[in-house]
């Protein structure tokens, strides 16, 4: 059995949102996947300061995120630890850095981002997808 992609907190703020790419990240969110409460947190900053969401809207989309995911993922001290590693090794910002060490640690193969490099291969088991690339 393979382990689902992990979404990164873009996905989540286009299928939020009345972007282009809203049913793109909607369709992403009908198939198995895991996120981390990571994206949860980076989710409620941009829904709050960029879309004009209130706490409840904000409350109300990642209750709905969360009870769609097959796994949420905690952020830990392993994790974290991880996350610098790859940030300094990589150059990856912090954020994107800690989405890659949840990944990492939940064993997936792939993990879908806009932000990060499309076809990057981390530790030989992680490709980061850009799934708006056609």
């Amino acid at each position: 059995m393979s382990v689902p992609p992990l979404l990164d907190t873009n996905i989540l703020v286009y299928a939020a949102s009345s972007d282009i790419r809203a049913s793109k990240a909607q369709l992403l969110l009908t198939q198995p996947f895991i996120v981390s409460v990571q994206a949860f947190n980076e989710f409620a900053n941009v829904s709050r300061r960029k879309m004009g969401m209130s706490w409840q809207e904000t409350r109300t989309a990642i209750n709905d995120f969360s009870k769609l995911a097959t796994v949420v993922l905690p952020v830990d001290t392993a994790i974290h630890t991880l996350g610098m590693e790859l940030a300094e090794r990589l150059k990856l910002s912090i954020f994107d850095a800690m989405m890659v060490a949840s990944a990492l640690r939940a064993g997936c193969s792939q993990c879908y981002s806009e932000d990060m490099q499309h076809g990057l291969v981390v530790n030989e088991q992680l490709r980061i997808v850009n799934p708006f690339i056609e």
